[in-house]
Formats: C-alpha cells, structure tokens, sequence
C-alpha cells in the first residue's frame, strides 16, 4: 500500500510539473531555463513513479493491497515523462539552429519588428553560410513558392494566411512586397519573428519566408514547421 501511495505522488508531482512548466513561462513567473529545468525534472519523476509501480506489480503483497493505483501511476508516470522524452528526442535529431528562411542567398531581412527584438538574446542579422548549410542538411524540403498571380494579389493571399495563422501583423507594405509579423508559441509563449517577402516572377510571384526565434539555440523544428504550414496554406488558396 505504501508503495502504491508514494508511486501515485510521484507520478501526480510529475504531471502538475509538466502541467506548469510552460505555462510558467507564458505568463512571466519564471524564465524559459527554468522552464525547461521543470520540464527535466518532470520527466525524472514521472520515470521515478512508473519503476515504483512497476516494482509495486511484481510484489505480490503490494499488488493485492493497490493493484489499480500501480497501473494509474505507471501511465500517469510514464506519460509526463514522454513529452520531455519526445522533445530531447527531436532537437537531437534536428540541427541546432532557429533562424529558417526560403533563401539562403539572400534571407529577407527584418525592420519593423526590430524594435520589439531589442534585448533578445538572439540576433536579428542572419548567421551566414554556416546556418545555411545546417538547414540544406536539415531542412531541405524548405523552399520558396512560386505563384501565377500577380505580386499584387499574392501580396493580398499571403496577407491573408498571415492572419489566418494567428500572427500578430506588424507591417504590411504591398508597394514593397513585405509582411512582418509574431508568432506566439503555444506551451511556452515563445516569440519568434516572420517576415514574408513577395516579389515579381516570370510566372508570377515568389514568395520568401523567414521564421527567426528570439530566444534559445535551437527551436527543435518550430520555424521550420511554421513556414510549411503556412506555404501550404497559399498553395491551397491558388487552387
């Protein structure tokens, strides 16, 4: 019974870890180290709750006093323990870097979201051929667009995705063919900068992306992602 309350706290600690870690950080009570420092200990006790159940099980004493709290705090343990897992996971695998962009000649550059930039930790000026190089190896699917409308009615689409993704616009010049904008990640409220550059093409138009973060080395595929989606989305309204 003893090991079946201490495996049930364990886990139950684990997930409320989980829980605020992220959320921690959106609203400003602790710094993203911290967050992530949460998240790792997390994923420790939540692997500490599912042994101790699992133990729990092969003791015929403890399994007949609690059989169904063992079961819980191995699921409860093991899946507060797999969200960290799965992010350790994929920023091993993905190059460390967060700045994607389109062109890697040369990357659109940012202006009007400079300001709201000012003291992050990360740069606004693009890293050079070494960052270009880490994307070719990981990210090599990311491309430009090209259009059969006119810059002016891609201008107006890619506008329009922009909102549709829940970017917070802070510019929008159709002369120049440039849209900036903020994305806001979901479990942490990270900041991450976009800027969208739209420019004639013998067939129409080329549309640039660039997602930037403001913070932490690597964005374990968030940019990345970030301009799929929102390609995929000016594709579907061309059709």
């Amino acid at each position: 019974m003893r090991i079946a309350k201490l495996a049930l706290t364990l886990a139950l600690l684990a997930a409320g870890l989980l829980g605020i870690s992220g959320p921690g950080v959106r609203v400003g009570l602790w710094p993203f180290s911290t967050g992530f420092q949460i998240l790792r200990w997390s994923a420790y006790l939540g692997l500490a709750a599912a042994g101790i159940g699992l133990i729990g099980l092969l003791i015929p004493k403890a399994r007949a006093g609690a059989p169904a709290g063992l079961v819980v705090a191995i699921g409860l343990g093991l899946a507060a323990a797999y969200l960290p897992w799965h992010w350790r996971q994929r920023a091993r695998a993905l190059p460390p870097i967060h700045d994607i962009s389109t062109d890697l000649e040369h990357p659109p550059e940012f202006a009007a979201v400079l300001p709201l930039r000012a003291g992050a930790p990360n740069p606004s000026a693009y890293g050079g051929a070494d960052v270009a190089e880490a994307q070719r190896r990981g990210y090599p699917d990311i491309q430009p667009l090209m259009l059969t409308a006119p810059p002016s009615a891609a201008f107006a689409r890619a506008l329009d995705a922009a909102k549709g993704m829940r970017w917070a616009v802070v510019a929008a010049d159709s002369a120049g063919g440039r849209i900036e904008a903020t994305a806001t990640t979901r479990w942490f409220g990270f900041k991450d900068d976009i800027v969208v550059r739209i420019t004639p093409a013998p067939t129409g138009s080329r549309i640039d992306v660039r997602s930037v973060s403001r913070v932490g080395r690597s964005d374990v595929g968030t940019n990345a992602a970030r301009i799929r989606a929102y390609l995929a989305t000016l594709k579907e309204q061309s059709l």
